[in-house]
C-alpha cells in the first residue's frame, strides 16, 4: 500500500514551514489538502505557500481551479490520488498537507461520498426554508446541536450534506453519524498534527489576520464581493464575506477585520475537534518544544522503516 504523510493541525501553526523542511530531508512533494488553494484568483485570503516556497518543493492541488468553477470533495479526491500516483511514480514521498479535515479523511480512507441522485433530490422542503432564511452557518449549527459526530464530519460550507443528515435525522430518529458505512484504509498513512496552547495559537491568528491585510487581502474581498453573483465555494471562506458589510457601507473596517479574526479562531478550535475526534493523530508541539522537529523527523523515519 503507497505510503503519505499528513501534516495537520490549527490555521497558523506552522504547518507549510515544517511540511517544506520534512519534504527537503524526505524527497517528498506536497499536495495541498486545503478546500480553497485551488483557486488561482485568490492567495492571500488562502494563506498558500509562497512562490518560493513552492519553488523549494513541488506543490500539487494549487491554483488548478478558477473561483468560478464548482469544486467539491469528490473532484479533490480525484486529483489528489492523481497527484499522489505521479509523486509515487517519480519515487517521492507524498506528503498531504492542510487544514481542511473532512479533505484530509476523504483522500486517506476511503469515505463513501457522494449520494444516489434520489438521495440528493429527497431534502425535507422545511430545512431549505431554514437554510434560506438562516444561512449555511445556522443550518450547521443546527446540525452540531443534533449530531455532533455527523457536524465535526461535515464542512461547514457543504450545505447539501448539512441538509441530507438533518433530513435523515427526522426521518430515522437516529443520528446520522450512526447510518454511516465503515471507512476503510487508501494509504499507508501516518498523520502528523501541531497544537499549542490554545491562546497563543488565538494570537497568531491575529497577527495572522493582520499580515494578511498588509499584503492586501481587502482587495481580494473586493474581488469575491463584486464577483457574489457568479462564486461558488469561495464565497463561504473566512476572510472575504466578513468584508461584505464594509463594502455597502454597514460596517466598519475594524469591526469586519475583528470579525475575521473571531471566524479564524472557531475555525481552528473546529479542526481541532474534527481532528480529534476522526483521525488517528500523533500530536505535537511547535511553539513550546525546542525539540520538536528533530522528533517528528525520527516518528516518520522510523514509520517509513516499518
Amino acid at each position: 500500500m503507497q505510503k503519505i504523510i499528513a501534516i495537520v493541525g490549527p490555521t497558523a501553526i506552522g504547518k507549510t514551514s515544517l511540511a517544506i523542511s520534512l519534504a527537503q530531508k524526505l524527497n517528498a512533494a506536497i499536495v495541498s489538502g486545503d478546500s480553497m488553494q485551488v483557486y488561482r484568483e485568490v492567495a492571500i485570503g488562502t494563506a498558500k505557500a509562497t512562490p518560493e516556497e513552492q519553488k523549494a518543493v513541488h506543490h500539487y492541488l494549487v491554483d488548478t481551479r478558477s473561483v468560478f468553477e464548482p469544486y467539491s470533495v469528490v473532484d479533490f479526491v480525484k486529483q489528489a490520488e492523481t497527484a499522489v500516483n505521479t509523486i509515487a511514480t517519480k519515487k517521492e514521498l507524498p506528503m498531504l498537507v492542510g487544514g481542511t479535515g473532512f479533505y484530509v479523511n476523504a483522500l486517506l480512507n476511503q469515505m463513501q461520498l457522494g449520494e444516489k441522485k434520489e438521495q440528493q433530490q429527497a431534502i425535507d422542503e422545511k430545512w431549505q426554508q431554514f437554510l434560506a432564511l438562516n444561512g449555511a452557518e445556522k443550518l450547521w449549527q443546527e446540525l452540531n446541536q443534533r449530531d455532533q459526530a455527523a457536524a465535526e464530519k461535515i464542512p461547514l460550507n457543504n450545505t447539501r450534506r448539512v441538509l441530507r443528515a438533518l433530513t435523515v435525522i427526522d426521518r430515522t430518529g437516529q443520528k446520522f453519524s450512526e447510518q454511516q458505512e465503515k471507512i476503510m484504509p487508501r494509504y499507508d498513512y501516518l498523520i502528523i498534527g501541531l497544537n499549542a496552547n490554545r491562546q497563543e495559537i488565538y494570537r497568531r491568528i491575529n497577527l495572522r489576520v493582520d499580515q494578511m491585510m498588509q499584503e492586501g487581502l481587502l482587495g481580494e474581498a473586493e474581488f469575491v464581493y463584486q464577483n457574489r453573483e457568479k462564486e461558488y465555494q469561495i464565497l463561504q471562506a473566512i476572510g472575504y464575506k466578513e468584508f461584505f458589510p464594509y463594502f455597502t457601507g454597514e460596517s466598519t473596517l475594524e469591526d469586519c477585520i475583528a470579525k475575521v479574526k473571531a471566524a479564524s479562531r472557531r475555525y481552528a478550535k473546529r479542526q481541532l475537534t474534527y481532528f480529534r475526534n476522526q483521525l488517528p493523530v500523533v500530536w505535537f508541539d511547535p511553539l513550546d518544544d525546542p525539540e520538536c522537529q528533530i522528533k517528528i523527523e525520527q516518528k516518520v523515519k522510523e514509520w517509513l522503516n516499518e
